[in-house]
């Protein structure tokens, strides 16, 4: 789990903005708790949404507390990307959701570790991670992708259905200034095209991103499923304010 000392004068937007991503996907990752496809596939899940969890901490607290801004803002002080709040929905669904997540994540931190700026400390240890997240996601890919035809023909369901929610990711992020998002979008449709590429998979066609669902994640326009989402993982600290254990 990623830890680095607290930073100040960062910019709120765009901590917000990636602790958000990182967390609201680690609590997806968390409901395959007792209902992964194998055991060795629910330890990594978890582990996956262990890191998440460590890197939504360390950004959080570099603008507030970290609990309040889990467990108290209302769904529309929320900016992620709408990508990460998706439903798990079958195995191939969570494979594709966190394929496109994961290659993004790893790009962007390398480009902000390189950097100096005030995540570049965050960026070069959580790096680390999303390679790991990174090649995961891929070998399922590619086990899916080029396995039965059943695992095929979901994983391309899979691909297709969540392609809609990809361009949010490569909308410009106040403060993050020194981020290339030209370059980061070419080098992420580079990677993907290879992956599916290998996974006998054809890159999906469809626009990638909704007139109505451009940004709309980071301006805090979220999809009816991350309502019931937010709802489950607040329920308890809503519920017992103040309560210690």
């Amino acid at each position: 789990m990623t830890t680095v000392s607290r930073e100040t004068d960062v910019p709120a937007a765009a901590a917000l903005a990636l602790g958000d991503d990182a967390l609201v996907l680690s609590h997806r990752l968390g409901e395959w708790i007792g209902h992964a496809p194998v055991l060795e596939e629910e330890v990594a899940l978890t582990n996956i949404a262990l890191d998440l969890l460590g890197q939504a901490r360390v950004l959080l607290s570099m603008v507030g507390d970290e609990d309040e801004l889990a467990y108290l803002r209302e769904e529309r002080a929320f900016t992620n990307l709408q990508l990460v709040e998706q439903p798990n929905g079958d195995f191939a669904h969570t494979i594709a959701r966190q394929l496109y997540f994961s290659v993004y994540q790893h790009l962007l931190y390398g480009q902000l570790a390189a950097g100096d700026g005030p995540f570049a400390p965050l960026a070069a240890k959580a790096v680390k991670e999303t390679a790991y997240h990174r090649d995961h996601a891929e070998q399922w890919t590619l086990r899916l992708g080029d396995g039965t035809q059943a695992s095929h023909e979901r994983m391309q369901r899979a691909c297709e259905a969540l392609w809609r929610f990809t361009g949010e990711m490569f909308q410009p992020v106040a403060g993050l200034d020194s981020v290339d998002w030209t370059g980061l979008e070419a080098a992420w449709l580079e990677s993907l095209e290879d992956v599916l590429r290998r996974a006998t998979l054809t890159l999906p066609e469809g626009p990638r991103s909704a007139p109505w669902a451009a940004g709309a994640g980071r301006q805090g326009v979220h999809t009816e499923p991350f309502g019931r989402m937010l709802a489950e993982m607040q329920h308890l600290h809503r519920s017992h304010p103040g309560a210690t254990w």
